[in-house]
């Protein structure tokens, strides 16, 4: 055995000895896949008389590159400086900078980045004439970008297409393209697309760098798309001596071009190619890798393998369900700051949870006990842009004396009131020593503006309309008119579509925030308003100095943290129809379910030491309280490594009494008290909790109601008021209380 592989396990050492031929390394989470990849490199050098520049390693990330090639210069110094440490684009780039204008581009192409991908078809649409509300720029490239990824070309696409849509998308694409050309540029996809051809065109150029990268390695192959397979095929053709590294359990990308096809198939793709598997975590507890084992394993497109860990047993997992979203954020605030005073440090503790959205009542907990944390892969809830865009226009209809955030929304959504304008109505404000609105309002005044009056006049004139109906509306419904009155709604229709659902998912938490808002005026016997509102809201936005510090809690998506490891990890918003989400449920798309459960698995294998499973019966969700069941991917956990806090509701049931609805799904263990079977309730299939807004409650004038803190009490008036019914109770212990049925929640006796 070398002597520098004795630092690696059986497993790791097979994968890095061998050498020859093609080699598919299954490296499951916290298995050591780059340390492999590198004494794998430093093997080939100094074992096997291999030069440097004849090895072609392949990431993803820049990051993850620099990371490889400062790995390998320590374990094999200068030596190590003429292997190719790079992306596939970064690959490309330098391939194409040399050989290009065999294919009659210019050496000296320039690169459009996503900025000027969309100025050139924009420019496009418009010169064809077609219709931007219909066919966003956005939109239109990321088509492209997925034909590319699938290297369909422009008369691929044109003959293919199907309907009136794609047809327009084919013209654009092929004017897109010969704009492209004559501007000697290359998109991102063209780096790979365009390496491809000029390999095809140019077998002496492909062979040329065939002799040269005679070990080709390639990281995170679970991650590729068509175009990289085809680059890595090419270049691997000569020599065969292609080593890959991925983990199938661990690919997340589909909706980035990813195909998950290429590592399952690759012995097919690559026969004879041998398989190592890397199933040893270093990462884990023996009790976090069990959970992460039986959830990947109800996938059926998989390659089989088992992470084990010589690390022990560990703390079992702990499940916890709560009333509701509100409480789940405040217990898991409190149980770090618990633990911290016990002797944790914050940098040990990360959040996790399926969309950026859910991050908003977790950072208020934060900020109101002065815990630091980072907010990675997102921006702060209350520092993003839609969140205050719209509470500018509330803080402005409010009162209209915060200029700041007058200035923010005065022209947005875009209304012909320029830069020029505004610095005009300032000055003649502070000249006159009034308020910038109220400078807006004498806009006729204003000599120094001689155009665009009118632009001010109908902002002016819609905030004041908006101040009229917040006296007669309730809060969500001023929120609902708010966005469509201003057309802020609108703006969202230029972006493509992942960009615009995360934001409306952001309006919509916002929303959320509202309600929860109107739910605790009610329960302090307090009135809503809108200023106390803006006020409560202000007391968790001062946001900025919390990131200064070195030591913070960690908040992230699922997504984000791929690659990341935590000593004490919190996986929260664990309900069907949060994770995974509706669409995925309901699509009937298995692939679909399959990829959120890898999201799952990769959650899981996040944590080192403990790991806390959190959900709610109910959530917040855009401004509606609905009930949820507990996660398929939760029930899909042994019994026996779960610590339960009374998440898991038993159910005394004969075994042939057993009824559930078709697509319940079960925790599959039975236990038994007293001799007789023991059976969980069905946990999925999310419902309506409370009576929509708006839907007339079930009870009348002299009903007996019941409210869950203020006791029993007769009706005595309900008025439908716009979106909701305002109902008056003279209740038997703290006598007459108005509020709003659907958040009343009253139960007629």
């Amino acid at each position: 055995m070398s002597s520098l592989l004795s630092e690696l396990n059986e497993r790791q050492r097979e994968a890095a000895s061998h050498t020859e031929g093609p080699l598919l390394i299954l490296a499951g989470a916290g298995s050591g896949k780059t340390r492999v990849l590198t004494y794998r490199m430093a093997y080939l050098i100094g074992e096997k008389d291999v030069a440097p520049w004849n090895i072609l390693a392949i990431t993803f990330t820049n990051k993850a590159a620099g990371e490889m090639r400062s790995r390998v210069d320590r374990l094999i110094g200068p030596a190590a400086s003429g292997i190719w440490v790079s992306t596939f684009h970064a690959m490309c780039v330098r391939i194409l900078r040399r050989t290009i204008d065999r294919l009659g581009f210019d050496r000296s192409f320039a690169i459009y980045d996503t900025d000027d991908q969309r100025t050139l078809m924009r420019s496009i649409i418009k010169t064809m004439n077609i219709d931007s509300k219909m066919f966003k720029e956005r939109s239109v490239l990321a088509e492209i970008s997925s034909a590319k990824n699938q290297m369909i070309g422009v008369k691929e696409y044109e003959r293919e297409a199907s309907d009136y849509r794609e047809e327009v998308i084919s013209r654009l694409y092929k004017q897109y393209q010969m704009q492209l050309e004559a501007n000697n540029a290359l998109d991102f996809d063209d780096l790979l697309l365009m390496t491809i051809r000029l390999f095809n065109t140019c077998p002496d150029v492909l062979e040329e760098y065939q002799q040269r990268f005679r070990y080709i390695m390639v990281d995170e192959y679970q991650d590729t798309n068509r175009v990289q397979f085809e680059l890595v095929r090419a270049l691997a053709g000569k020599k065969g001596n292609l080593c890959v590294v991925g983990d199938d359990d661990q690919s997340i990308y589909k909706f980035r071009g990813a195909d998950i096809r290429n590592i399952l198939s690759f012995e097919e793709s690559f026969p004879g190619a041998k398989v190592v598997k890397l199933e040893q975590n270093y990462r884990s507890t023996s009790a976090i890798l069990d959970a992460a084992n039986a959830v990947i394993r109800n996938n059926s497109g998989r390659k089989d393998k088992t992470l084990w860990t010589d690390n022990g047993e560990g703390e079992p997992i702990q499940l916890h369900q709560y009333e509701d979203g509100n409480e789940e954020a405040v217990s898991v605030v409190s149980d770090i700051r618990q633990r911290v005073a016990e002797g944790a440090s914050y940098d040990q503790f990360a959040i996790l949870y399926r969309t950026n959205a859910q991050s908003r009542l977790f950072e208020e907990q934060l900020v109101r006990r002065g815990i630091p944390y980072k907010l990675v892969g997102g921006v702060n809830f209350y520092a993003r842009r839609e969140v205050k865009d719209v509470l500018a226009y509330l803080k402005t209809i409010e009162s209209g004396r915060d200029e700041i955030a007058l200035r923010r929304i005065i022209n947005v959504p875009r209304r012909g009131i320029g830069d020029t304008t505004i610095n005009r109505i300032a000055e003649y404000a502070r000249d006159h020593s009034i308020g910038m609105f109220e400078a807006m309002e004498r806009i006729s005044d204003i000599k120094t503006i001689s155009r665009g009056k009118a632009n001010v006049d109908s902002f002016v004139l819609m905030i004041q309309k908006l101040r009229d109906q917040a006296a007669t509306m309730t809060l969500l419904e001023l929120y609902d008119t708010v966005l469509e009155a201003t057309g802020y709604r609108d703006t969202f229709d230029d972006m493509d579509d992942t960009e615009a659902e995360e934001r409306l998912d952001n309006l919509s938490e916002l929303r959320s925030k509202l309600a929860d808002y109107i739910i605790e005026c009610e329960e302090e016997e307090k009135v809503p308003s809108l200023p106390d509102f803006l006020q409560d809201v202000a007391l968790v936005t001062d946001l900025d100095l919390l990131e200064e510090e070195a030591d913070y809690v960690v908040l992230m998506t699922l997504h984000g943290a791929k690659g990341l490891e935590f000593e004490q990890v919190y996986m929260t918003g664990m309900e069907d129809g949060i994770f995974p989400g509706f669409m995925s449920i309901t699509s009937g798309d298995e692939e679909e379910l399959e990829e959120e459960r890898r999201l799952c698995y990769v959650g899981i294998t996040r944590a080192k030491r403990r790991l806390t499973l959190t959900c709610a019966r109910r959530r917040m969700l855009r401004g509606e309280t609905r009930a949820f069941r507990i996660s398929r991917f939760v029930g899909e956990i042994p019994l026996s490594l779960l610590e339960d806090r009374g998440a898991l509701r038993y159910e005394k049931r004969q075994h042939e009494s057993n009824s559930y609805d078709p697509g319940d799904i079960t925790i599959r263990q039975r236990v038994s008290i007293d001799g007789k079977p023991v059976h969980l309730q069905p946990l999925n299939k999310p419902k309506q909790f409370s009576v929509p807004a708006g839907t007339k409650p079930a009870y009348n004038i002299g009903d007996r109601v019941k409210h869950r803190k203020f006791g029993e009490g007769t009706v005595t008036e309900m008025v439908k008021g716009g979106r909701d019914y305002e109902v008056t109770v003279d209740f038997d212990t703290v006598g007459v209380k108005k509020m709003f049925a659907a958040f009343a929640k009253l139960e007629p006796i």
